[in-house]
């Protein structure tokens, strides 16, 4: 079992920090909690500490960064894992130290969380309004074209909160986005989103201005202009069919990741973001990767076959 394995690794290793080392009491505590956590994350994948390759100490940092741990708590734990793995290389019990060119935490991205195709296409299905006054069914009818243009464009929030009517060119298959810079892109929009915001135009946005008037596609009561935060709150809420919490990034991360995923060029993808350096775009790929050897080690039925070699 890894759990044994692990367990007598890390005995080990802190016997050696008391006895050889003189390591404070203090020194031994800060070292078993962060190996300890690291050992945890390694049984979830039925790894033994020995047999531990660069990549797994590099998706357990990527882990790390995603549940929002700060830059210095990463180096600690990384720094902690480096001694492990120094005196396994020293002892002889391993001829390879997992963690040698290992980037400094300063230097990695966090991956963007995304949603899977079927959360996206729970939360986009059709609910009906809380009530079936006129207004009811207007709101409903815009939130759910605010959340497709927002998974089918990829466009940020405040785009979203900013976006004019006269931006929108339906017939056409595109909305206008002012971007960072006030730099102006082109998005094309799918059928479903033309679909959902030709029905909000036609049954829901002048019932919501209320005879008032507004250059903006999206608005909230009498016209207003929606909020950023209004607009997490509105994704959040429809999230939640889907069983997990999501946010306007998400749909972004989520639609640029689906398109990598279906073979996309990243160039389109830059495009279509709005990202100014195809640097940025780059980070899909691992998150496209990292999704494929999932599925591969999941469903593949030699995935974890141990073959002679």
């Amino acid at each position: 079992m890894a759990s044994n394995a692990n367990a007598r690794t890390l005995d080990d290793f802190l016997d050696y920090l008391q006895v050889e080392r003189g390591s404070a009491k203090l020194t031994i505590a800060a070292y078993a909690s962060d190996l300890v956590q690291f050992a945890k994350f390694l049984e979830t994948r039925h790894i033994v500490l020995s047999k531990v390759r660069r990549e797994d100490v590099r998706e357990y940092i990527q882990e790390l960064f995603s549940n929002s741990l700060d830059g210095r708590s990463v180096g600690r734990k990384l720094s902690a894992i480096r001694q492990l793995y120094r005196h396994l290389l020293l002892d002889g019990k391993i001829d390879k130290d997992p963690t040698l060119n290992i980037d400094l935490p300063k230097q990695w991205k966090v991956l963007p969380k995304s949603l899977t195709r079927d959360e996206v296409k729970t939360m986009l299905a059709e609910r009906p309004p809380h009530n079936e006054s006129k207004r009811s069914r207007a709101l409903a009818l815009r939130d759910r074209a605010m959340i497709e243009l927002l998974y089918a464009g990829g466009v940020r929030v405040s785009e979203v909160a900013d976006a004019r009517l006269a931006d929108l060119k339906l017939e056409m298959g595109y909305i206008l986005v002012r971007g960072k810079g006030d730099k102006e892109r082109m998005v094309p929009l799918g059928a479903p989103a033309q679909q959902a915001l030709q029905h909000y135009l036609k049954d829901g946005r002048d019932v919501i201005v209320n005879k008032k008037i507004s250059p903006l596609l999206f608005v909230g009561t009498g016209g207003r202009r929606l909020t950023r935060q209004r607009v997490w709150q509105l994704v959040g809420k429809a999230s939640i069919a889907s069983g997990r919490h999501a946010s306007p990034h998400m749909l972004r991360h989520s639609c640029a990741t689906h398109m990598v995923e279906n073979g996309a060029d990243l160039r389109t993808v830059q495009t279509i973001l709005g990202h100014s350096d195809i640097s940025t775009t780059q980070i899909y790929t691992h998150v496209a990767l990292d999704r494929l050897k999932s599925v591969f080690a999941k469903h593949h039925p030699r995935a974890k076959a141990k073959g002679n070699l």
